[in-house]
């Protein structure tokens, strides 16, 4: 039986991975670490909390007693970091708590790992580390890392030291590369989980720029069979990228959106663009999809569905989240633009 550090578990991503895991594979063990920051959240783990293969603790990554502590304690063999932060808006007005987190918390997992000579280390990074594309071409293993926020840097950072561990003390470990997830339990300052919110409270939907900048987009659920492949199969050593395959621009999503919902496109603002605003990201899958024979499940049209299901049937769950902090962030953000 595995036992697993998941860090990040309260989450989207980690959340919805410990929740798959539980539920078709319950007997893995989980060890959750989880700060409980702004979006990580126990509801998202409704459900699981109390599986009796399932522990969360609440505290930082960046403790490295703690994560001594925990791998001790519940004999763990594995550790998966979701955890992180992740977006670059707050990266560009606030980026010290990228490198602490993603940086700092990062090399503490990967010296424990060390010193604890687990069997595997599991880094969750992002497409973003890539940097920018031109409208040909798509990301592959190979692609040169060139970050162009404060928060793809630090991932960049991040997989670097993963990479170094491995090289130096022998450390096994896996990094994967995830294009744009979307799905049940996102913070809604992303966008599809934002546009979502906002059509369905009638309030205006802001688009950065042109709104024609190009993400593939791949359903959070696809995304976490793929790292559980990475797990059960992979060699170590390797790096995986993982897409879904589905290069949409931004308004091409929030029209399906604005359809499905039945909301005129009026709601659409315009709004000044970030900066350094990157075009145009796309995975090339293909190392994944033939080497450890996953692709993802779901077309866009029948995810971004799913999607909205989810959060028409659970605004209870999006109206505890959207905080007065939230709010007001936007309202900044977003001012005099």
């Amino acid at each position: 039986m595995s036992r697993i550090l998941v860090t990040g578990g309260a989450g989207f991503i980690g959340s919805n991975f410990v929740r798959m895991v539980l539920a078709e594979h319950p007997e893995v063990f989980i060890a959750n670490l989880d700060k409980l920051t702004y979006a990580g959240n126990l509801e998202n783990l409704a459900g699981f909390l109390d599986h009796s293969n399932h522990k969360f603790i609440k505290g930082d990554i960046c403790d490295g007693r703690l994560v001594e502590q925990i791998i001790d304690e519940h004999r763990i063999d594995t550790i998966i970091n979701f955890a992180a932060e992740s977006h670059v808006d707050r990266s560009i007005t606030g980026a010290k708590i990228f490198i602490e987190t993603n940086v700092t918390g990062t090399l503490t997992l990967l010296e424990a790992a060390r010193d604890k000579d687990l069997e595997r280390f599991i880094q969750v990074s992002t497409d973003e580390v890539y940097g920018e594309l031109g409208p040909e071409g798509k990301f592959t293993e190979q692609t040169p890392l060139s970050p162009n926020s404060p928060y793809s840097a630090s991932k960049a950072a991040a997989d670097h030291l993963v990479e170094a561990f491995g090289h130096t003390w022998g450390v096994k470990y896996n990094i994967t590369r995830c294009s744009n997830n979307y799905g049940p339990y996102q913070f809604p300052e992303k966008l599809i989980p934002l546009m979502i919110n906002n059509a369905l409270n009638d309030k205006e939907l802001p688009v950065y720029g042109d709104g024609l900048y190009v993400r593939d987009w791949l359903y959070v659920y696809d995304h976490c069979t793929a790292v559980w492949r990475v797990l059960q199969k992979a060699p170590p050593g390797e790096i995986y990228n993982i897409g879904g395959c589905s290069e949409k621009a931004n308004l091409d999503v929030i029209d399906l959106i604005l359809k499905r919902l039945d909301k005129p496109k009026s709601l659409i603002k315009h709004v000044k663009d970030r900066p350094g605003h990157d075009r145009r990201y796309a995975i090339d899958a293909d190392k994944i999809i033939t080497d450890l024979a996953w692709q993802p499940s779901l077309s866009f049209e029948e995810g971004i569905n799913r999607t909205i299901d989810w959060y028409i049937n659970n605004q209870d769950w999006l109206g505890s989240v959207v905080s007065g902090d939230y709010q007001k962030y936007y309202e900044q953000m977003y001012k005099d633009r």
